[in-house]
């Protein structure tokens, strides 16, 4: 019988891969029981679906009275695409049987005409016999649908939305997000969970006074885990399958990849797959440079993309530089002025390469820059 690997990366985790994450999983868990909207702002890859994933199946299975419905729109690009997905969504969610669904479809969005076609593997989409003019003006019935349904069933609804960033780049977009805002705020018997793997359009969303979600709710700022838990974690993942790693090696695993949860998790795995007892330090650092290696040709498909202005950026960054608008520093790296620096940083931080704490810059793939440090600013 194949064995089955202890450590789970570009998927969310399930319960036995979950790692720590107490405290944002209690405060997660409370604001869904007490239906305050909550917003997650995180870079990419540290965890927050595994983190909503995993608070929604400990108030399913405790909570037969809370209703949690999880909508992933990534590849959502219209307001009419996000309202046939959100209908369905919704209607699956709180219907026990596709039966039930097809009749909380025609019982609460009799007025859009709702049909309902099932294939073969019970995969449901959902269409509108209504003109798309007459849905857009009055959208209502749908962006109202969790409420209303927790009114009619006496119960409380938690809708859970992946990638809302992706709302940023509709067509009317703000408009749109002032329709969203308009309704969701009325909601008494709903909450929401705003949430997605673009942090600096998220800041924008959530944080700018300007903007219509501004103030919606709780915003959780997801940190890393730290290199202490990630070394408990996988000294017993490595335990459990009848392996052994010291817990000064599992920190020393975590800490090379900046305790960055997709690549700790990929780290840990490709060392466990090269032990056949007992893990030592070279093989990680073997695992480490195979991972590299196995990401150069991506690592320079995205170096290409750049100019020979933000690239020279990152050099000053992997040299450690922090005046990066002295003088100096902008001949030494040819950086051009002080107003294209901030151009500069304004774009990598929107392509998620950078960001930017405490005016402390980091290069947000802990991978990437090993290798910029060690292969392409050392040819």
């Amino acid at each position: 019988m194949k064995q089955k690997l202890p450590f789970i990366f570009g998927k969310s985790s399930d319960l036995i891969n979950f790692t720590d994450r107490e405290e944002e999983r209690l405060r997660l868990e409370m604001n869904f029981k007490s239906l305050i909207n909550t917003m997650i702002i995180s870079p990419r890859r540290w965890g927050k679906t595994s983190l909503v994933e995993n608070v929604a199946e400990k108030i399913r299975n405790e909570h037969k009275e809370i209703k949690v419905c999880l909508i992933d729109i990534f590849s959502v690009r219209s307001e009419m695409e996000f309202y046939a997905l959100f209908a369905k969504e919704v209607l699956r969610s709180t219907s026990n049987r596709w039966e039930e669904m097809a009749e909380n479809a025609k019982t609460f969005l009799s007025h859009l005409l709702p049909k309902i076609n099932f294939s073969p593997d019970s995969q449901a989409e959902i269409s509108f016999g209504v003109e798309w003019e007459t849905l857009q003006k009055s959208p209502d019935e749908i962006l109202n649908l969790p409420e209303t349904i927790a009114k009619a069933k006496k119960i409380s609804v938690i809708v859970c939305i992946d990638e809302f960033q992706s709302i940023g780049d509709f067509p009317e977009s703000l408009a749109f997000q002032r329709k969203l805002r308009s309704h969701w705020q009325h909601h008494h018997n709903v909450a929401y969970c705003l949430y997605g793997s673009k942090r600096s359009m998220l800041l924008d969303i959530f944080s700018n006074s300007a903007m219509p979600f501004y103030k919606f709710g709780d915003i959780m700022f997801l940190q890393k885990i730290s290199n202490q838990k990630w070394g408990e974690f996988i000294k017993k993942r490595f335990d459990d399958t009848n392996k052994k790693i010291s817990i000064e090696q599992a920190e020393y695993l975590a800490k090379l990849v900046d305790n960055h949860s997709y690549y700790v998790q990929q780290l840990a795995q490709q060392a466990w797959l090269r032990t056949k007892m007992s893990c030592s330090k070279e093989l990680i650092d073997e695992s480490l440079q195979s991972i590299k290696n196995q990401l150069s040709l991506l690592f320079v498909g995205q170096i290409e993309t750049l100019t020979s202005t933000q690239i020279n950026f990152l050099k000053a960054v992997i040299d450690g530089e922090t005046a990066f608008s002295s003088q100096e520093n902008l001949k030494k790296y040819r950086l051009g002025s002080s107003a294209n620096l901030k151009k500069i940083k304004t774009t990598l931080i929107s392509r998620e390469i950078i960001d930017i704490t405490l005016q402390t810059v980091d290069i947000l793939d802990p991978v990437f820059k090993l290798w910029l440090k060690e292969d392409f600013f050392k040819r």
